[in-house]
């Protein structure tokens, strides 16, 4: 996998993670005597903490049906039965009900939670409030830009910005020239960072094509509708999988000869990747995401650990994935993890 992407931001190297959660755990197992240390010694060679039980909240953006999420849920879920950690997830694509959500959190007095900022003016006066009543925050996937403004303790996640240049240059290797960014939420500030990106490194002409991504018979018909109208359009840029299967359908309807390249995986992804039907995809290790979200809470509670000082957030992305790998990459995907 290609890792040599540009960074904007020092990054924290997530194997800290896995250290400190070792050292937690190998201090739980230590720390009582007899037929009790031998029971927390158990416990942390099965990879399962023995501390107290702990409840954390996790709120997200995510549309329904949208793979993507289930893997950031799945690596969530996993972090949290490791974690002995109750799992509260729940998520909205209204930003007012998302905030909602978060207050429903608070009120329930949650040890922890972690949120994502994708409209982050709609959440800075609810994160406020989890971080008055003492309540750590984290974020994860989206806000990179808003986290530390708003008092998180962590993030976790790629930045859009970077991402956006990096697959702008790549598609000055793969030759396109009228390159169309599909944005799925409008208003998004990840998704905007994206286009964005791609369209400042990007030699050739990008336009943005706004669609409802909630509604993929609609998402298809717009981009078949525009690949009509503008025969010069040789290249499809999509924010998610799901969508960049769409376009396939699409450019096939529209008999164009346009390219598909996306942000993101899922398991069928990887399969149109080996068919050729998709030329590359970022991927930013959802799971990974929300794997360490959880897992960052249950650190912070039991031994007062956080990543890159406050200051720092750990990326998680990007990465390309291409013919040259996605052989690997697909039995991973086909778990769901990635």
């Amino acid at each position: 996998m290609n890792t040599s992407l540009p960074r904007s931001r020092r990054i924290v190297p997530v194997v800290a993670v896995a250290a400190a959660a070792a050292l937690t755990l190998a201090g739980c197992s230590s720390s009582s005597g007899g037929k009790k240390a031998e029971e927390g010694a158990a416990e942390a060679s099965a990879g399962k903490a023995s501390t107290p039980r702990m409840t954390v909240a996790m709120v997200t953006h995510a549309p329904q049906g949208d793979t993507f999420w289930d893997i950031i849920r799945k690596g969530a879920e996993t972090a949290a039965a490791k974690d002995n950690v109750k799992l509260i997830y729940s998520s909205d694509e209204s930003a007012a009900n998302q905030a909602s959500l978060v207050q429903n959190a608070i009120d329930q007095k949650v040890d922890g939670i972690a949120v994502t900022l994708a409209k982050p003016d709609a959440m800075k006066a609810v994160v406020a409030k989890a971080v008055k009543a003492g309540i750590p925050v984290v974020g994860l996937n989206s806000g990179m830009d808003q986290w530390k403004d708003q008092g998180l303790l962590e993030f976790f996640g790629q930045d859009e910005s970077v991402s956006g240049e990096a697959f702008g240059k790549k598609l000055n290797e793969t030759g396109a020239k009228h390159a169309i960014c599909v944005v799925q939420v409008q208003g998004h500030v990840g998704l905007e960072q994206r286009c964005a990106g791609v369209e400042k490194t990007f030699k050739g002409k990008t336009d943005n094509l706004y669609v409802n991504g909630t509604d993929m018979p609609s998402v298809k018909s717009t981009i078949t509708a525009k690949l009509k109208q503008d025969s010069s359009i040789d290249q499809v840029v999509t924010l998610g999988a799901p969508f960049a299967l769409t376009a396939i359908q699409s450019i096939s309807d529209a008999s164009s000869k346009a390219k598909v390249a996306t942000f993101d995986l899922n398991k069928d992804l990887t399969s149109a990747i080996k068919d050729g039907d998709i030329e590359f995809a970022v991927d930013q290790q959802p799971y990974l995401q929300g794997y360490l979200a959880v897992d960052a809470l249950w650190l912070y509670k039991n031994n007062g650990n956080y990543m890159g000082g406050g200051e720092a957030p750990v990326l998680t992305g990007p990465a390309f994935v291409d013919k040259s790998n996605v052989d690997t990459i697909a039995k991973f995907a086909a778990k769901g993890t990635r």
